[in-house]
């Protein structure tokens, strides 16, 4: 493991000698970070989270206890996935070939989830690979995400679907006119042809 003198990694957390831990993540009891994992600075990974071989997430992430982050994800700074989220990695998945014989790392493709900037994953939600998640997105809890998701879309339900905006404080955007505003930091943004833009 590469890992800062500053980082800090629970003596019960599994971390293969090839990942990277950047400085001042905190790696908590019982997480598994695998072969080639790279993890930016200032990031909390949870107890009983698991980090999947070659997985990249930016600085400043929180994966929270008992998520799931299958390879070959990428996350961006900032990025927030709640406790037992999941980012699948198989379209098709079998235990066994065809025939009956077990299914090798060759008998299938991996497929991830890449994550944008500041986006937030909720609790128990799934992301299904390959979807993109935009940046400053939330995605509620519980949700199952089937299909891309633009930035600062607001997706609930199973499937999800977008039923309104964030702005990057995370809270539901409100109507101003022809433009949307935030109610926390008061940061507007402009909607064309299902895209938001901040101003």
């Amino acid at each position: 493991m590469t890992a800062s003198e500053t980082a800090v990694v629970q003596a019960s957390a599994d971390v293969a000698e090839s990942a990277e831990i950047g400085d001042r993540t905190r790696v908590w009891h019982l997480a598994q970070v695998r072969e080639g994992a790279k993890i930016g600075a200032d990031c909390n990974i949870g107890r009983g989270a698991y980090v999947g071989p070659d997985v990249v997430m930016g600085s400043g992430c929180k994966l929270q206890n008992y998520a799931l982050v299958y390879e070959p994800a990428r996350l961006g700074d900032g990025v927030f996935i709640g406790p037992a989220a999941v980012l699948t990695n198989d379209e098709f998945p079998r235990a066994v070939n065809p025939d009956l014989t077990p299914k090798s790392a060759d008998d299938w493709h991996a497929v991830g989830v890449t994550i944008g900037t500041g986006a937030s994953i909720g609790a128990r939600a799934v992301c299904i690979a390959p979807v993109t998640i935009g940046e400053w997105a939330l995605i509620a809890a519980g949700a199952v995400v089937t299909k891309d998701v633009p930035a600062f879309a607001l997706v609930v339900g199973v499937p999800a679907r977008r039923i309104g905006w964030v702005g990057t404080a995370g809270h539901p955007l409100e109507r101003d006119g022809d433009d949307w505003v935030c109610p926390v930091s008061g940061g507007r943004y402009s909607e064309a042809e299902g895209i938001l833009s901040p101003l």
